[in-house]
């Protein structure tokens, strides 16, 4: 087991992983910007360093200052969290040759699943089933109608280095192709310097199922189960909840079954989500994130096993903790990204929390690392916390959830607290009849 980790991440999941090392009695480096001094996540580590100015770019996203905090501190291994350094094959690299441990997959596996066309690829190989569309990428426009007619419209163009939305865009007829197909590749271009994007074919009313997975990178590998990321805005999640209501046990097992075969065949090391879309009774492989999700703590409600605990002991060598039938699944998960923002137009609203009070009760949990007298700062994403429900089944989940929801108070600064207060209230959200489009039709309709 590691003697030291550093974590390369900020807010609440560097708070997050902090919890589970001291669990494990590991000790902990953070590092941190000039503008997060004062975070809960600093208050509480062994040990801290300051990495560089707000900007991301100089601080949480400069691999060398932070290879540096390791060797400064001793550390021996690195755990990213999600987003900043999280998918980033070189920093993986970067740390093998330093002999420390990055907690995550292999560099090589994160270059394959951070390119759609190649993941996709890897998938129908794997034998995860995918949505229809070119094989590659496509950047000649005769090409482009060729398959689209092939597959059948609508179509989605999408980037191959791509996520959050950006370099995606639909044509509904051969039509609109020629010009989705130029604003795509330059989005692309713009966003992530890669302007290569591909086509697939369109789902009107899909649900975004994901499936959480582990691998022990010696050739076995679980599931624990899906969740249901459908309620999203702009493809930013922001509702998500395990098991989904969408699907039946039938269905549960054979994708589970499905995923958990794909990465042991894969020889994948840690944890990972493979995400669909999902209509009428089909699963389409979207992409694969190689890092722990924002929503993982409603997996950890369901199966009552730590994620973040199981990617440490399986960074280590100790492999997984569990086989696929010590995997049981109880009762039923929500969680609410709060964010600093204001819940009509979503602009962020960075500034001072002058009153912050969360919800208890059995079956609740929050994440967060602010704290009354925090000072939000705005240089990084708007998430603040994270509201967990968890109840024997959905009716009781949802029940809990609204009395958690009354109970949450954040004062000083506007938060997307009453959205979800409007949301629990709505007849599809408490009969589960939503989709990835449901959200901002709702939404629209609102303003």
């Amino acid at each position: 087991m590691f003697q030291k980790i550093l974590i390369a991440n900020r807010g609440e999941i560097a708070l997050r992983v902090l919890r589970a090392c001291k669990e494990l009695g590991i000790q902990t480096v953070v590092v941190h910007s000039t503008a997060d001094a004062d975070a809960m996540h600093v208050r509480l580590a062994d040990e801290s360093v300051c990495i560089g100015p707000p900007p991301s770019r100089d601080s949480y996203l400069n691999i060398h200052q932070i290879v540096a905090a390791c060797e400064i501190t001793g550390a021996d291994a690195v755990h990213p969290g999600y987003g900043f350094l999280s998918e980033n094959a070189k920093f993986a690299d970067i740390l093998a040759a330093h002999n420390i441990t990055f907690i995550g997959p292999s560099g090589d596996h994160i270059r394959i699943m951070g390119d759609k066309i190649e993941a996709k690829r890897t998938a129908k190989r794997l034998g995860i089933p995918v949505v229809p569309g070119s094989d590659g990428a496509v950047t000649d426009q005769k090409e482009a109608r060729r398959i689209a007619a092939e597959i059948g419209y609508p179509v989605i163009i999408k980037a191959s280095a791509g996520g959050g939305g950006r370099g995606m865009k639909v044509a509904l007829t051969e039509a609109d192709l020629e010009i989705a197909l130029q604003t795509a590749s330059t989005e692309a271009g713009a966003a992530f310097g890669d302007d290569a994007v591909y086509i697939e074919k369109y789902l009107e009313k899909p649900r975004h199922i994901e499936v959480q997975v582990f691998g022990d990178g010696f050739g076995r590998g679980v599931h624990f189960g899906e969740r249901d990321c459908s309620l999203q805005r702009r493809h930013q999640k922001v509702w998500e909840e395990a098991p989904s209501p969408a699907l039946n046990a039938e269905e549960r097992a054979r994708i589970g079954g499905i995923c958990a075969k794909a990465i042991a065949d894969l020889g994948y090391s840690g944890a990972g989500t493979i995400e669909f879309l999902y209509e009428n009774g089909e699963f389409y492989f979207i992409e694969m994130n190689t890092r722990l999700q924002v929503e993982h703590p409603v997996t950890e409600a369901i199966t009552g096993i730590d994620l973040v605990h199981e990617q440490i002991r399986v960074a280590s060598g100790g492999g997984l903790s569990v086989k696929q039938e010590d995997i049981k699944f109880n009762g039923h998960a929500i969680e609410c990204r709060i964010n600093a923002e204001d819940p009509r137009t979503f602009t962020p609203s960075p500034g001072t929390i002058t009153h912050f009070h969360t919800p208890g009760g059995l079956g609740i949990r929050v994440d967060s690392g602010v704290y009354s007298g925090y000072k939000i700062p705005p240089y990084y994403d708007s998430l603040i916390g994270k509201l967990i429900v968890h109840g024997r089944n959905r009716v009781e989940c949802m029940m809990r959830l609204r009395r958690a929801l009354d109970e949450f108070v954040v004062d000083g600064i506007k938060t997307t607290l009453p959205l979800f207060r409007d949301l629990v209230g709505n007849a599809d959200i408490a009969n589960g009849d939503y989709d990835i489009h449901w959200l901002e039709k709702y939404l629209a309709k609102e303003e």
